[in-house]
């Protein structure tokens, strides 16, 4: 991998700003601003809001020895914010807002913040949480507390953190991942380079996202892209579908950032065929769409779904993307895995899986350090970042499969897998057989112990008006056995009024997964394996 030679994400805008001063970098519209005007920016002019905001920063005492934690949402001016703060090397946590006062407090105290930057309205619910223990500032304010701890004398460089940034917490408590200077760069270079189906036009490109800035894909990946490339980064406050197509064509995006969502959302809409052609979009780059919806979308979007697999962790250094034909469309196929990385798929006892088997997938950077370029390690967490990269490998937790051109597959996450008589059922699967069911609202499948076959397939179900009932359950489970192999038809069943989220919108699979065993070991769960018993 190219070794980068802007040593930090202010250096790369500096460079950026020096190419493309009179080409737009920031937009919003205003339908996305909650009442404001729209939001627009060039490289000049963000150059000229970063250096104010500089001196304030400086003038209160940040440096690269401080944490700031920024609660902006997706407001564009979150990115002056970062740009400042990076240029005096400080590092940022950006705080989801999406979260409960708990999780928010949580975070606060983790990240051991020295202030915390907040829009407006955020200040207001956020002013109880840091009271007493960390310094609060409006994004608008003209001055900046004084802040508790005396600045230090470190210089930023590529190894320096430029940012914390909190895993989703689907499956446990989530954790810090620290991310450096060299990361941001890597990933905006890596990306911007890329070329295939996914080559930029540098100075031309209008990139699109919806996806929020406490994630990686927002926060790094597209926003670095449109730093290396010249590009305008169009940032949505989320997801629309009623207005979906109208912005694409009024913004005049080239490039669009997905969740796997947003597609199936989107064939289920009336909108006419005008709308789903009226745009510029080139291709559409992201993971995690639906098999079934992904040829349909392409042919009549004329999009491109460019899938990729990628980390918090791994950023650039583990990057692997379908940019190349043959993707394979839907198959989950995510591509191949590039030249800078070596990869393996392993079976649990740690040998190597055979062409086609399921395994989980590791990585490290090819080279002398296989760690060059990935995260940092979790914030104050050695342990668990060593157990990470147990045997010199970054173990990613993911199961997939390979085809004989080393083409790699998605099968499901390790923990939401079922292993029931010695085969692996991904979760994923079972659902995606379930939600074809229109009394199925929503559905989470789990493990459950299982005395003779070690787990059972169990799936947590919210219905969709329909009677929950056993009679109901047992046609439930019915129609995935006409989809799925018996042996992966759930054997229980139990209705939920919801099934809990995080504020980032993925199932709480961790209190999921409690839940099952509570409602299977109370008797409340609908137990249906004499519908499998007859099978094995």
């Amino acid at each position: 991998m190219t070794q980068i030679d802007t040593p930090t994400v202010y250096a790369a805008f500096q460079r950026a700003c020096d190419s493309w001063a009179d080409h737009d970098f920031l937009f919003t519209p205003a339908e996305a601003l909650d009442g404001e005007p729209a939001f627009a920016r060039s490289f000049g002019q963000a150059a000229a809001d970063v250096e104010a905001l500089k001196a304030r920063y400086r003038a209160a005492g940040l440096d690269a020895s401080h944490r700031v934690g920024i609660a902006m949402g997706n407001h564009p001016a979150f990115f002056l914010h970062f740009l400042a703060l990076n240029a005096l090397g400080t590092s940022v946590a950006p705080l989801n807002e999406g979260m409960q006062d708990a999780e928010l407090a949580d975070i606060l105290v983790r990240a051991e913040l020295d202030l915390v930057i907040a829009s407006p309205a955020a200040a207001l619910r956020l002013a109880p949480l840091c009271e007493g223990r960390i310094s609060l500032c409006r994004s608008d304010a003209e001055q900046v507390p004084t802040l508790q701890r005396a600045a230090g004398d470190e210089q930023p460089g590529p190894a320096s953190e430029a940012a914390l940034l909190f895993t989703s917490g689907s499956t446990g408590t989530p954790k810090g991942c620290i991310l450096s200077n060299a990361y941001f760069t890597q990933v905006g270079h890596f990306y911007a380079t890329m070329g295939g189906l996914c080559a930029f036009r540098l100075g031309e490109d209008r990139i699109l996202t919806p996806l929020p800035v406490t994630h990686m894909n927002a926060l790094v990946v597209t926003f670095m892209a449109a730093i290396y490339s010249g590009s305008c980064l169009i940032q949505l406050d989320r997801f629309h579908a009623s207005r979906w197509w109208r912005t694409l064509a009024e913004t005049r995006a080239t490039i669009v950032h997905y969740l796997g969502v947003m597609p199936a959302i989107l064939l289920q809409r009336d909108d006419g065929e005008a709308a789903w052609r009226g745009h510029q979009v080139r291709f559409a780059f992201g993971a995690g769409v639906d098999p079934r919806h992904h040829r349909r979308f392409e042919e009549r979007s004329g999009i491109p779904l460019i899938e990729a697999w990628a980390m918090s962790e791994t950023g650039a250094a583990a990057w692997i993307t379908a940019n190349h034909e043959p993707r394979h469309v839907g198959t989950r196929c995510f591509g191949k895995p590039p030249a800078n990385l070596d990869w393996r798929i392993v079976r649990e006892s740690g040998e190597d899986a055979a062409v086609g088997e399921p395994g989980e997938l590791l990585v490290r950077a090819r080279g002398a350090d296989p760690r060059r370029c990935f995260f940092s390690g979790y914030h104050n967490d050695p342990v668990a970042t060593e157990e990470a990269w147990a045997g010199g490998w970054f173990h990613t937790g993911d199961i997939v499969r390979r085809d004989a051109s080393d083409s790699l597959y998605f099968v499901d996450r390790l923990k939401n897998i079922v292993r029931r008589s010695g085969e692996n059922i991904a979760a994923i699967e079972v659902e995606g057989a379930l939600l074809e069911q229109p009394q199925v609202a929503g559905c989470c499948v789990l493990p459950v112990l299982d005395e003779i076959r070690g787990e059972e397939v169990m799936a947590l179900i919210q219905l969709a008006g329909a009677p929950a009932d056993e009679a109901r359950a047992r046609a439930i489970a019915a129609g995935a056995a006409s989809r799925l192999a018996y042996y992966k038809v759930p054997g229980y069943i139990a209705f939920v009024d919801a099934l809990p989220t995080t504020a980032s919108q993925k199932l709480q699979r961790g209190a999921l997964r409690q839940l099952g065993r509570d409602l299977v070991a109370a008797g409340s769960a609908f137990d249906l394996r004499d519908l499998k018993r007859k099978r094995g």
